[in-house]
């Protein structure tokens, strides 16, 4: 089931998964959600290291020309890490995926390479900003969305398992 998305259907429920009534989809989200991003902070770091060695050889063979330029493409990996794979087939990034998680867009549908890419730069600042105090939100609503996932209009729910969850969450 598919409904058109406007920005003022996000402050109404578009038919979204309620908690009360798909507990399965919403169950053990928060420390799901924790882990795999430990998880992903771990892939990003052996991906920064594997490049860390290609950008110095390929700095020392270019006399230091190509290092400011290679050493700012460095700093992009998590961005590029998080927009590609939520923005992606899976929805999800490796570690979303290691625990069970899928990113949706407030529709149900699939997020766009866009969506992910706000997703993620809103993550990045507002964690930033705030040492990661902002995340304390999911603690206080009832989809356990943060507020970078308001923001993007996304919903982190756990991965629907026909075992666990029956049908469609996006079905009434």
């Amino acid at each position: 089931m598919t409904t058109n998305f406007t920005f003022a259907s996000a402050y109404h429920d578009i038919g979204a998964p309620e908690p009360l009534t798909r507990p399965d989809l919403f169950e053990g989200v928060l420390w799901r959600r924790a882990f795999a991003y430990l998880f992903d902070a771990c892939c990003i770091g052996a991906i920064v290291v594997m490049l860390w060695f290609f950008f110095l050889l390929l700095t020392i063979l270019s006399f230091g020309l190509l290092g400011p330029v290679l050493w700012f493409l460095l700093g992009l990996v998590p961005l590029a890490y998080h927009t590609l794979l939520v923005g992606g087939r899976h929805s999800a990034t490796l570690g979303m995926r290691v625990f069970g998680l899928q990113m949706y867009a407030w529709d149900g549908t699939r997020p766009m390479l866009l969506q992910a890419l706000v997703h993620t730069v809103l993550f990045y600042a507002s964690v930033g900003a705030t040492a990661g105090l902002i995340l304390l939100l999911a603690l206080f609503n009832r989809r356990r969305r943060t507020l970078h996932d308001i923001l993007a209009g996304m919903l982190m729910l756990r991965r629907p398992s026909a075992a666990r969850t029956g049908p469609d969450p996006w079905q009434r």
